[in-house]
């Protein structure tokens, strides 16, 4: 039989609670949770002494459970009439003293200050059934009585679910009101909760909180605190934070008990942001995927990203992940990455840091041991170099992280953008001349292109240089760390190369940490890239290359790079005029606009009489080649010639010591090559 209303303005009738409890007939009906799973915050907010008025009693056992544990002056009053005689009856003889009254509690017949403490399970959440003007004079009737009753310095203390109207409600009544408040969440309620909710597929189980409001006389401001474990309480600058600190629970309760009981099989995995109370910056970001169930796959497990290596393809992306899991033969799994700016002394302190968020994300019924897993034994090291801002591009950080096989990368991050990596060196160690000549300090290793489509705009340059014996003119815009263009400078010989940037905190930075050297065949300009193109033309400047390789600092677009006003008509025409005959315009496109990408591409061809892209495998990368060469409008042609220049870029930086391996694997890149 359903004993809940079916609409919830019932809650405040004096006949539902009649009907309800008739129905109920002896068992005792715990809202929000029963003695032992509110007892720590009881026994902290109400002392043994106190004369307590438990306001709406019910038929609970909270009073009882409290009279038994020591709590001796207790009346308890409620509306319905039918409750007070049968709790009256129940406790006659082995609770004698304990008083039951038939009262309204918007009206009570109590004397002025007659207790210390008020203490409220539900009622406030019966009564507040809705936001309506009726609904808050009758609340704000009952705030009154509860003021009036209670002494000074004496508490109310509410158990709620503090839905939206009731939390911004009481955030503002009680400090404008003289009352101290305090917001208590109470996890051993919640796990009481959702334990028994196993039964009921379709229940929902939300976090479970104390009103601590206590009275004073006045006060000179306005005292908001919050405290999500009972051992630490955190002092709110405005009401906003208090909101905010319930509402981010709340929300994770709906998240969570959606996790539990359906998946995210088909859609983006679900990121949630784990901070320790009190504080607002993350310290680990949980993404939660799923696959379809199938035989020999386990239930759920726990990876743990270790330092520095949450940039990677694998664990930074949702293909990734999804490919992570499909790897690790489970149906879920939390992939967990751990946060810059946080201290993190062990494996085994992030486990037990981890252990009861990561519960709370695993499917409903789950009794195994959850698995944790990661790549080693360790938890990798970042160790943070400078720490800088920009007026362009925000605040930004070098830091060293230790990857795969010992190696030392170093690397260039902005804040806003976090999980992607500006610029990457790899560090080689020993001695000999490092960064600017110094001596016996790491060295940058020049032929380490971190990015991969850096390989693919230097195919392009590498096509061109071929073709002709003399010093062939190339402009990069977006000069990031400096990796693409010190790549050029050491791999092609013949190549003069001026780089453009906006910012002159990144040419520093390129500079001091990322090796960038200028001499006469490599220097950069510090200027707006529209606006030094504008100057190239008015110049009558020709290129025989022209990269574009800059980002845009607007995230919300569906395309990050370049920005948008780059890929203009008026721009476009005038990189054509740039260009000398045979020279070759190369764009780093990403693009997650399908539509955005096909205009991007139909303007481009509108210009250039021949337009080939390359898609890079794992990345949203494309590389479009673009050109005045009439030659190239064929695909064979382009394929013929880029396959050419790819084998002579691979033995080029062999032949130098740049690198070990190939730059690039050309069968494959022709193969994915179109026109």
């Amino acid at each position: 039989m359903n004993l809940l209303p079916k609409t919830h303005e019932e809650f405040a009738t004096v006949d539902y609670w009649n009907t309800f409890f008739k129905k109920r007939g002896e068992k005792a009906f715990e809202w929000y949770g029963e003695y032992l799973e509110l007892c720590e915050q009881i026994h902290k907010y109400i002392r043994p002494n106190d004369k307590i008025l438990m306001v709406g009693c019910g038929n609970s056992k909270l009073s009882m459970d409290m009279y038994d544990s020591g709590f001796k002056d207790i009346t308890n009053i409620d509306i319905s009439a039918v409750a007070i005689k049968k709790m009256q009856e129940a406790n006659a003889r082995t609770r004698s003293d304990m008083k039951f009254i038939q009262m309204d509690a918007t009206s009570m017949s109590f004397d002025n200050e007659q207790f210390s403490v008020a203490l409220d399970k539900g009622t406030l959440d019966a009564l507040f059934v809705d936001d309506t003007e009726g609904t808050q004079k009758t609340v704000e009737a009952y705030f009154k009585e509860i003021a009036r009753v209670l002494r000074n310095g004496g508490r109310y203390v509410c158990i709620s679910l503090l839905q939206e109207h009731i939390l911004k409600y009481i955030i503002e009544y009680f400090p404008k009101n003289a009352f101290m408040l305090r917001i208590v969440h109470c996890p051993d309620a919640d796990a009481a909760n959702q334990e028994k909710n196993l039964e009921n597929p379709d229940a929902v189980s939300m976090p479970v909180f104390t009103i601590v409001a206590t009275k004073f006389k006045s006060l000179p401001m306005p005292i908001l605190e919050f405290s999500y474990t009972s051992d630490k309480v955190q002092r709110c600058k405005s009401a906003l934070d208090l909101q905010n600190s319930v509402k981010s629970l709340q929300t994770a309760a709906v998240v969570c008990n959606g996790l539990g009981r359906t998946d995210v099989v088909g859609h983006n995995d679900v990121s949630i942001d784990l901070c320790r109370p009190g504080e607002n910056v993350a310290r680990y970001t949980v993404h939660i995927v799923d696959q379809p169930p199938a035989r020999g796959l386990g239930k759920y497990a726990v990876f743990l990203v270790p330092q520095g290596r949450e940039v990677e393809w694998l664990f930074a992306t949702s293909k990734g992940r999804r490919k992570l899991l499909e790897q690790s033969k489970f149906q879920r799994m939390a992939v967990v990455t751990l946060h810059r700016e946080q201290s993190y002394l062990s494996m085994d302190e992030v486990k037990a840091e981890l252990s009861d968020s990561v519960k709370s994300f695993a499917p409903v019924g789950l009794k195994d041991q959850i698995p944790y897993l990661s790549i080693g034994a360790d938890m990798g090291t970042r160790t943070t170099l400078f720490k800088g801002k920009s007026d362009i591009s925000g605040d930004f950080v070098v830091e060293e992280v230790e990857g795969s096989d010992g190696k030392t990368f170093r690397r260039l991050i902005f804040m806003s953008n976090q999980a992607v990596v500006q610029s990457e060196a790899l560090i080689k160690k020993g001695k000999g001349n490092g960064i600017n000549g110094s001596k016996n300090q790491d060295n940058i290793d020049f032929g380490y292109l971190a990015c991969q489509h850096h390989a693919y705009m230097s195919l392009g340059v590498q096509l061109i240089a071929e073709s002709q014996e003399q010093m062939i003119k190339i402009l990069v815009i977006g000069l990031g760390g400096g990796g693409l263009c010190m790549f050029l400078h050491e791999a092609v010989g013949n190549i003069d190369i001026t780089a453009v940037d906006i910012d002159p905190a990144m040419a520093n930075v390129a500079e001091k940490y990322f090796g960038l050297q200028q001499d006469e065949r490599l220097h950069v300009v510090i200027e707006d890239g529209l606006q030094f193109l504008n100057y190239c033309r008015k110049e009558g400047h020709k290129y025989d290359a022209i990269l574009f390789d800059v980002d845009s600092k607007d995230l919300t677009l569906g395309m990050s790079c370049p920005p948008p006003s780059f890929m203009a008509n008026d721009v476009l025409l005038n990189l054509k005029s740039l260009l000398n005959e045979s020279g070759l315009f190369i764009l780093n496109l990403v693009c997650r606009d399908d539509t955005l990408r096909d205009q991007t591409i139909g303007d481009l061809k509108t210009i250039f009489p021949s337009v080939c892209s390359y898609k890079l495998d794992e990345d949203v990368n494309e590389i479009i080649y673009c050109t005045n060469n009439e030659k190239f409008k064929k695909l064979s042609v382009w394929k013929k010639c880029l396959g050419s220049s790819g084998r002579k870029l691979n033995d080029l930086t062999k032949k130098k010591k740049l690198c070990k391996d190939e730059v690039l694997d050309v069968t494959e890149f022709l193969s994915e090559l179109k026109i």
